[in-house]
């Protein structure tokens, strides 16, 4: 039987994304790794989570697998199947197994949304043993040094149902995210959406605004993405108001109280 796994080099992260550290993340993240420690990242959408993991993964030179959770990923989904071609079976890597076979990061976004009984499984590599049992292989595969498990998950958005279990939780060093600071947001938003000076630090002031009306249905507030996405548009010769409309009105919101309240805000500023 041939066991087949997906080309790791097809994981690596050409080019160093764009990243401006806040705080001292991306420092705890090499120690991590350097102590074979697992690594959580918690904080609302689009404040750069995921960015920051393909940053650190293009300056370690470590491959990136990423698994994007939902609530009917399963076990198989991250450890591998059987699979028939031709009149032969093969095996094929699920992403987890791949990345401890091969010494990748393995980053699993939103974990919280996989299903309890899948998490389970993480156990065993995410502590002292740094193993992975395949229980269809009838084998166990020892991470590498390189290996490294990260997670993130929103807390804002955390339900009783959806719990991340402490048993599972305290097995790794967690960092909180937030948004960037005014300058830092602004520098975002010049680099990745290519506004001009004055648009950007509008932008970031309308953000502001927005995130202080979470007393109004708001929830999270407005994210740096979604800044992002109104300055791409400006740029491409929408106009602000329809920019601001489309990507930080109309996207965040289907209430009219709330589309109001967002309306008001960025006619201060547009």
């Amino acid at each position: 039987m041939r066991q087949l796994t997906p080309p790791i080099d097809d994981y690596r992260i050409k080019e160093e994304p764009f990243y401006i550290p806040t705080g001292e993340e991306v420092a705890l993240f090499e120690a991590a790794h350097k102590a074979r420690l697992p690594f959580l990242l918690k904080g609302p959408t689009g404040c750069g989570k995921t960015r920051f993991v393909s940053y650190m993964a293009h300056k370690l030179g470590l491959p990136l697998i990423t698994v994007a959770c939902h609530e009917e990923l399963t076990a198989t989904d991250l450890l591998g199947r059987y699979l028939i071609t031709g009149d032969e079976t093969v095996w094929m890597d699920g992403p987890l197994t791949a990345g401890v076979r091969q010494g990748a990061i393995v980053y699993l976004d939103e974990v919280v949304q996989a299903r309890s009984d899948t998490l389970v499984l993480l156990h065993p590599v995410t502590d002292y043993r740094r193993f992975l049992p395949i229980d269809k292989l009838g084998t166990v595969l020892q991470a590498p040094a390189d290996f490294m498990l990260v997670v993130s998950y929103n807390p804002g958005f955390q339900s009783v149902l959806k719990e991340f279990k402490p048993a599972t939780r305290q097995r790794f060093v967690a960092v909180d995210f937030d948004y960037p600071g005014e300058a830092q947001e602004g520098e975002i938003l010049l680099r990745e959406a290519g506004v001009s000076k004055e648009v950007a630090n509008r932008l970031v002031q309308v953000g502001r605004k927005l995130r202080n009306l979470a007393d109004r249905g708001l929830d999270g507030g407005v994210s740096t993405r979604s800044l992002v996405s109104a300055g791409a548009l400006i740029s491409q010769g929408i106009s602000p108001e329809s920019a601001a409309a489309s990507a930080l009105t109309a996207a965040l919101t289907d209430d009219p109280d709330v589309t109001q309240a967002i309306q008001s805000v960025l006619s201060d500023f547009f």
